[in-house]
């Protein structure tokens, strides 16, 4: 079984941060890739950050509306991510949602799906 749990998430004011953390466990034999969706009321489900494992290291890619703002990192031994959210925006208010593409082996047979968290709220508001 592969669990992810996500923290960090609150209240926050306008132009602040917040710190979002997702930790995966569990029969993982590796983590090809995090990322970091969010759900808004009313709104789609959408990708906010995401961090890959290429040859050369890892790789990143952002939402335009949080380029400049937001910064994901991960930690490989650790099976964590993190999204430092800087100069938050009333906007930026949703359920902030971890999901890790992870390759389970059992056997002679692997499996690579993605995991998804819980989910943990995010609020920026005077």
């Amino acid at each position: 079984q592969v669990q992810l749990v996500e923290s960090g998430g609150g209240l926050a004011q306008p132009g602040g941060s917040l710190r979002l953390s997702c930790a995966a466990s569990g029969s993982i034999f590796s983590i090809k890739a995090m990322r970091w969706h969010r759900q808004a009321p009313g709104k789609q489900r959408e990708l906010v950050a995401a961090i890959t494992s290429v040859t050369s290291g890892d790789s990143t890619n952002y939402a335009d509306s949080v380029k400049g703002r937001f910064t994901i990192s991960r930690d490989n031994a650790k099976n964590t991510t993190h999204l430092q959210m800087n100069s938050l925006r009333p906007e930026d208010t949703a359920v902030y949602y971890c999901c890790a593409e992870i390759l389970v082996v059992r056997g002679l047979s692997s499996f690579l799906n993605d995991y998804w968290g819980q989910g943990t709220q995010v609020t920026v508001s005077s």
